[in-house]
């Protein structure tokens, strides 16, 4: 199981509001990262709560050394 903080940007870059936590119960995530998948559930649960979508980002409690090189 993998959980995911999410939080919000505001205004202030040294200060995220956390709106939530979501735990994702597959082990497969269907060919996306594990950033990517939580993002879009987040996205999906969050998005009509904030009036900005994309000021919403995750933060992964364990993340996979994959997933890690992945992004660079």
């Amino acid at each position: 199981m993998i959980t995911y903080k999410v939080f919000l940007k505001n205004g202030d870059p040294t200060k995220e509001d956390l709106i939530g936590v979501l735990a994702e119960r597959r082990k497969d995530l269907r060919g996306e990262t594990q950033i990517k998948s939580g993002l879009e559930w987040a996205k999906l649960i969050f998005g009509d709560l904030v009036e900005d979508r994309y000021a919403i980002f995750i933060v992964p409690d364990e993340l996979r050394p994959v997933d890690s090189l992945e992004a660079f």
